[in-house]
Order: C-alpha cells, then structure tokens, then sequence
C-alpha cells in the first residue's frame, strides 16, 4: 500500500491513489526543515464517468521549508498554517486551476512493517466547482524505500 487521498466534497468523496511519496528532514543553516510531496496516481479506472474527480485525475500536495526542531519525526505531529508571509504548502493541479490547502496537522507513526507513515489532515479549496467554502481531506501513506531492479543483460 502507497496510500490514498480522500477529499470529502459534499457530493461526492472523490479518492485519490498514492503514486509517489517523498519525505525528509533536511538540516541546512543549524535548523531542521521539513519536506514532503505526496503525488497522486492518475488512474481513473476506479472513477465513475461523471464524478467531478475526472476533470481533475491527478494532484500533489507539498511541505517544503518548514521549520521543525529535530530531524526525527516518528512519532510527532506537526501543524502547519501558511501565512502571507510564510508560506509552506503547496497543491498542484497539474492545469491552470488554482487551490490552497489550511489547517494542516500531519501525524507521523511507524506501521506494523516499521515503516515511516503519514496521516494528513486539512481542507483544501473547492477547485471542483469553486464554491467559497474549503473542503475537509485526509490523506494516509507511507513512506517505504522502493526496492529498483536492475535487468543485466
């Protein structure tokens, strides 16, 4: 298991696999920062034809530079709400759609297999039919190091 993306739109829960994940805690000027990018699969197989999910088949949420206080997440919850200064979220659509994503809580734990995972909470703007009001998301994946095979000829 990857993960999924659940975004919880008041017509419809639309969900999102995991294709990609990437986190780390890079230290860079005595300070820890946090980075994450969580990339969705674009398949729509388990999609129905007029779900509001087929005009938007694949999106990205990211944590870049955030300021944390050690490089060891596991067990810790980090809450992160950008500011228009500080701004440490980003969701990309793949279009020309805009989206901000608010009140982000993510919670690190390692799972059964021991690894790393993530459990992330927010609300994301409306980009499926621009209603003012944010929509609540939950997001849970894990970060398993890929094994890569090699074919010698």
């Amino acid at each position: 298991m990857k993960g999924i993306l659940k975004i919880y739109h008041p017509e419809e829960t639309l969900k999102y696999n995991i294709r990609n994940t990437y986190c780390k805690a890079v230290y860079s000027n005595q300070q820890h920062f946090l980075e994450v990018e969580i990339i969705t699969d674009d398949g729509l197989d388990h999609v129905e034809d007029d779900s509001l999910q087929y005009n938007f088949p694949q999106l990205s949420l990211e944590v870049f530079d955030f300021p944390i206080d050690t490089a060891e997440i596991e067990g810790k919850t980090i809450t992160i709400n950008d500011t228009d200064e500080d701004i440490y979220t980003e969701v990309n659509l793949f279009d020309d759609e805009d989206a901000f994503i608010y009140d982000n809580e993510l919670k690190f734990e390692k799972n059964e297999e021991g690894e790393l995972e993530v459990i992330w909470k927010g609300t994301i703007d409306d980009f499926y039919t621009g209603s003012e009001n944010p929509i609540p998301f939950r997001l849970k994946c894990e970060f398993k190091q890929e094994e890569i095979e090699v074919d010698e000829d």
